[in-house]
């Protein structure tokens, strides 16, 4: 788990809580291919080294958080409002893919 929630616009309205790296992943390996670039990549290498490693899940918050802002879907929230959505989108709780 992550020490806060990335919060990030998924969909045209939603915004979805990323809570850990499991979250992390299942969102970048859903995200657009055609949408893809260098930022996304160091994104995704970090959480998959901080899932399969003791690599620090600091650093891949943040590259994630790197990656969000860069594609413009980052959302500065101070608190889950109603119209959050959990993460952990394979199990029901959030969007499905």
């Amino acid at each position: 788990m992550f020490d806060k929630p990335v919060f990030v616009q998924s969909g045209d309205t939603l915004i979805e809580g990323i809570t850990g790296i499991e979250d992390a992943l299942e969102f970048l390996y859903s995200w657009p291919k055609d949408r893809r670039g260098v930022i996304f990549e160091t994104a995704l290498r970090a959480c998959q080294r901080a899932f399969d490693s003791g690599y620090p899940l600091s650093a891949a918050r943040e590259a994630f958080c790197g990656f969000a802002k860069s594609a413009r879907i980052y959302e500065e929230v101070s608190t889950a409002s109603p119209w959050t959505i959990p993460g952990n989108r394979g199990q029901g709780g959030g969007l499905s893919a």
